[in-house]
């Protein structure tokens, strides 16, 4: 299915049935008094999170959703029925805007949570309702009321503990399908991945931890260039950034350019992300001797002042991957506690 993280969505929460206007009429009770019912409430428009789903895809092509309407009331005081609810299901990490002020209603951040973004109309109001002892046969009625109507921006943020970022082609699909279950396409050329990936990592005793991988970064991507900056803000629920970079990138750039391009690109799309824990990733290991990683890793830590975790690691082959992965679920964990 295709991956969507945006969708505009018209809701229609249902009409309050309307009171009614009656009066009793039975054998042997030729003038009885008002017995019209009430309406019954209009229904409601509830979105409910949950993780079966990871894309607003089916909201392409359905976008508008009504709630049914409360039925009228009816003689002999009967109150018409509520209108049923419509409930529409979102996946968990969708944030809820409304589309004309952008004001932000509702974060359904876990799964099952739930919220009621348009209320139905309150039911109507019967004859028998205004029966007083100056006025035996009232034909006043109140009708049900209008429920809500309006316009909302779903926007979709991934759930992961731990967020790949990088530029194009430095390995970071390569990793993901190393270390998960997830199988992204991975192939030699720029802008494989074209949307976010999400991948468990079981680091054993039942201790996991999920990884997203977005499409690489470029020169100007703050500014709208290439495809990963739209993608971004699928990091901002993420607790760990790893930062891959090729050690041996064939095309002539050096590891240090490479983690300053990045930087420069999650300062200009928004500096808290940029501000959050970063490891520094360094891949292709296996393209090189030891000896010439190692100097390339010592040399790019020095000119970057690099003072947190680094790795060297090989997303082909599998070396350093164990390693780095018990070491991101210690870090998650103790910030946990």
């Amino acid at each position: 299915m295709k991956f969507v993280d945006e969708a505009v969505i018209a809701l229609q929460a249902g009409n309050g049935g309307h009171g009614c206007l009656s009066f009793l009429r039975e054998k042997f009770v030729p003038k009885g008094g008002p017995d019209g019912g009430d309406g019954g409430r209009g229904g409601n428009v509830v979105l409910r999170a949950t993780s079966d789903l990871n894309t607003l895809a089916d909201f392409r092509y359905t976008r508008k959703f009504s709630a049914e309407n409360g039925s009228g009331g009816a003689g002999r005081n009967r109150t018409g029925a509520a209108g049923k609810d419509c409930v529409i299901m979102v996946p968990s990490g969708t944030l809820v805007y409304a589309e004309h002020t952008e004001e932000l209603l509702v974060d359904l951040d876990s799964d099952g949570k739930e919220f009621t973004v348009a209320m139905g109309g309150r039911g109507g109001v019967g004859n028998a309702r205004f029966k007083s002892s100056v006025n035996q046969a009232p034909r006043r009625t109140i009708p049900g009321g209008e429920g809500d109507r309006l316009s909302v921006r779903l926007e979709l943020q991934v759930l992961a503990d731990v967020g790949l970022l990088g530029l194009p082609n430095a390995g970071k699909s390569t990793l993901l399908s190393r270390i998960s279950a997830a199988r992204p396409k991975i192939a030699d050329y720029p802008f494989t991945t074209l949307y976010p990936h999400l991948g468990v990592v079981d680091v054993g005793q039942g201790a996991a931890f999920v990884v997203a991988d977005i499409p690489g970064l470029i020169e100007g991507a703050a500014e709208g260039a290439g495809l990963g900056v739209q993608f971004l803000r699928h990091l901002s629920r993420t607790r760990l950034l790893l930062h891959i970079v090729d050690i041996n990138d064939v095309s002539g750039g050096t590891p240090q350019s490479a983690v300053e391009t990045i930087v420069r690109e999650l300062e200009g799309f928004d500096p808290e992300l940029s501000s959050r824990d970063r490891w520094l990733v360094f891949n292709k290991a296996d393209t090189l001797d030891p000896s010439t990683a190692a100097e390339i890793v010592a040399e790019t830590c020095s000119s970057l002042n690099w003072d947190r975790p680094w790795f060297l690691i090989s997303g082909v082959s599998g070396q350093g991957c164990a390693e780095m992965c018990q070491k991101i679920w210690h870090k998650l964990d103790d910030d946990s506690d």
